[in-house]
């Protein structure tokens, strides 16, 4: 159990050594949420009639935190396809640790990453004028790592059975860009055509951008507990198949 919590410990500690390292990834992931959020925001505010006088600005802006974890979190699971290309991890599945062990501690770092990076967009609030107390501040951390363990998870499970560079690459941008777009991170969840309702009501995403909007703004197309529930499931539903997966592994 120690080795296990030990190896844990050290695949979280190398996502955040590599990532730190990686000084032009910090810069470079932080390039299209600002983009988004201060030339999108900017055309579209005069025209947008935001609920409780919101800026339009102000409403995307959980959506752009949510944005970033998203990108930075799924694409955390490519260091395993580099891993396995480079015979990492190959040594690691023959170290005598258990096979979970492995997955959570990527999930662990890929969230960690993820949210440190959600963090330093989290500072802009500052100045796109949405203002938070002590108590939505700390409840925002904790959905953002919740958000960025649910992703990371994801992006682990789509990995594992991945062998080369390029099909993880094409299959992400395949599904990350309508995860991001489906999730009303850029537009209200109400009046919408039906077909495009439903398709918002499966993505999970929804319900993590819901769940930090309504924290951080206190505007909500959900019950906040059910996006809870949502967001958590999904988080466990993945890490689980991440496992399997893992343990299938040869």
């Amino acid at each position: 159990m120690l080795q296990d919590i030990g190896a844990i410990f050290i695949l979280w500690l190398r996502d955040l050594k590599r990532y730190w390292y990686d000084k032009p990834r910090i810069v470079a992931s932080l390039g299209q949420p600002l983009l988004f959020l201060f030339v999108l925001g900017s055309a579209l505010s005069p025209s947008f009639q935001g609920p409780k006088g919101v800026s339009f600005t102000e409403f995307i802006f959980p959506g752009i935190l949510c944005m970033t974890i998203l990108f930075t979190s799924v694409f955390s699971g490519m260091s395993i396809v580099w891993d396995r290309e480079f015979g990492f991890l190959k040594e690691v599945m023959v170290a005598p640790v258990s096979r979970w062990a492995i997955s959570i501690g990527k999930a662990f770092g890929g969230a960690s990453v993820a949210f440190i990076q959600g963090t330093i967009m989290l500072t802009l609030s500052l100045f796109v004028g949405v203002k938070l107390s002590i108590t939505a501040l700390l409840l925002s951390l904790v959905i953002m790592y919740l958000i960025a363990f649910a992703m990371s998870s994801f992006g682990i499970m789509i990995a594992a059975r991945i062998k080369e560079m390029e099909g993880f690459q094409v299959i992400v941008n395949f599904l990350i860009m309508p995860i991001f777009f489906l999730s009303g991170a850029l537009f209200p969840l109400d009046h919408l055509p039906a077909w495009l309702t439903f398709m918002t009501r499966i993505d999970p995403l929804t319900y993590g951008v819901d769940l930090l909007r309504g924290t951080m703004i206190n505007v909500h197309a959900f019950p906040l507990t059910l996006d809870l529930l949502v967001i958590t499931f999904f988080a466990v539903v993945m890490l689980a198949i991440a496992v399997i997966e893992f343990n299938l592994l040869d």
